[in-house]
């Protein structure tokens, strides 16, 4: 004779069935969407490296055809600014200050990427005694943002500081501006590309260290054309962010 099943338990073993037959479809379909994802960002980085390669390569072609036609290239100025906070509170005057809190520069060795036109100019060579500022190179600007990423999750008045770990949470984020990993967002920030304020909004003040070989006793007091470190380093600030990095 076989034993009956009560009613209640032939109702969960075929409910648990379900229940496990429709998690085996969400993890392959989790899994496949994974696939693509990572195909998707293996593709745009590769496009953006062949893009790179080739604005690289168009400013030597056009310097070569210049110098053969005894005339002179004058590349493209710089979009972007790297500038890092190299000196403390004391005796800054109320509006280097303000300037200061505009730019994001609250702390010492505080970092942050800065779209360079004619107003944050002026306001970088107001406050240039407080900091040091220069024209990051895509080798700097990947360095910082891979080795030194934080955005900022959240919401006005409760905002997080995560680690940039996962291209999930940029995605989260941001991909609502087609910015979807981190080389979407080493991009929009190199290039100055139409959502570069969000981008830079959504990075964190990068906490950087004390450069390797600390400062020397007067080379926060100087500018950088009379032996310091302060102000405009051009292309020559990679010098010292790399050893704060």
């Amino acid at each position: 004779m076989v034993a009956r099943v009560p009613e209640s338990q032939a109702k969960k073993a075929k409910r648990d069935e379900a229940l496990a037959e429709a998690l085996t479809v969400s993890l392959k379909e989790k899994k496949a969407k994974k696939k693509a994802i990572r195909k998707e960002i293996k593709a745009r980085g590769l496009k953006y490296a062949e893009e790179y390669a080739a604005a690289k390569q168009a400013v030597i072609d056009s310097t070569k055809k210049a110098r053969s036609e005894g005339k002179i290239f004058v590349p493209e100025g710089p979009k972007v600014v790297f500038a890092v906070r190299i000196r403390g509170i004391n005796g800054v005057a109320p509006k280097e200050r303000k300037i200061l809190q505009l730019l994001r520069l609250r702390q010492i060795h505080n970092g942050v990427f800065i779209k360079l036109n004619y107003a944050t100019l002026r306001m970088l060579q107001r406050v240039e005694h407080y900091i040091a500022y220069g024209y990051p190179s895509l080798k700097l600007v990947k360095s910082l943002i891979y080795k030194r990423g934080f955005g900022k999750v959240g919401k006005p008045g409760a905002w997080s500081r995560i680690p940039l770990s996962d291209n999930q949470i940029v995605e989260a984020n941001l991909g609502k501006f087609d910015i979807v990993c981190m080389e979407d967002l080493v991009h929009e920030i190199y290039t100055v590309g139409p959502h570069f304020k969000e981008a830079a909004n959504f990075l964190w003040p990068m906490k950087l260290s004390s450069p390797k070989g600390g400062f020397s006793k007067f080379s926060k007091l100087k500018h950088f054309t009379e032996g310091g470190d302060a102000g405009n380093r051009e292309y020559y600030i990679a010098g010292l962010v790399g050893r704060m990095v």
